[in-house]
């Protein structure tokens, strides 16, 4: 487990990411980072049609799972994704909060397996798999 110093770090720098400021990802639970992330769905996150565009839920679903793995990165650990696999369910209307949790399926010493969930008013609209590399900090 991280000290809380360095995991207060680490999702200070997923919550400065550019990106995610764009799209107007949140905590969902600012004490318990590993509890999830929301969005809204508005104009940064649709595609032409006023939908969600698939590109930002696959991209959220593994800040998610990330963010579900750090209390199991010791200070000296970091993680990056190897593999993402994302099965879009059903289209999200614009206007709409989606709610993304990450789950830890199992961590090894290298690999780390994670499930991630984006509901829609407790719906479930997209499930993904996530496997990341545990790798030294720094």
């Amino acid at each position: 487990m991280p000290s809380d110093s360095v995991l207060a770090a680490r999702v200070q720098a997923v919550l400065d990411i550019p990106l995610h400021r764009f799209l107007g990802m949140q905590l969902r639970d600012a004490a318990d980072p590993s509890a999830g992330i929301w969005f809204p769905v508005d104009a940064p996150a649709q595609n032409q049609s006023g939908l969600l565009h698939g590109g930002v839920i696959y991209t959220l679903m593994d800040v998610a799972a990330f963010l579900a793995l750090l209390p199991a990165l010791s200070d000296e650990e970091h993680a990056v994704t190897h593999d993402v696999t994302v099965s879009l369910i059903r289209p999200v209307a614009a206007g709409r909060r989606v709610d993304l949790t990450g789950t830890v399926l199992r961590r090894g010493r290298s690999v780390a397996f994670m499930r991630a969930e984006a509901t829609v008013d407790g719906e479930v609209v997209a499930a993904a798999q996530v496997t990341k590399s545990v790798v030294r900090a720094g």
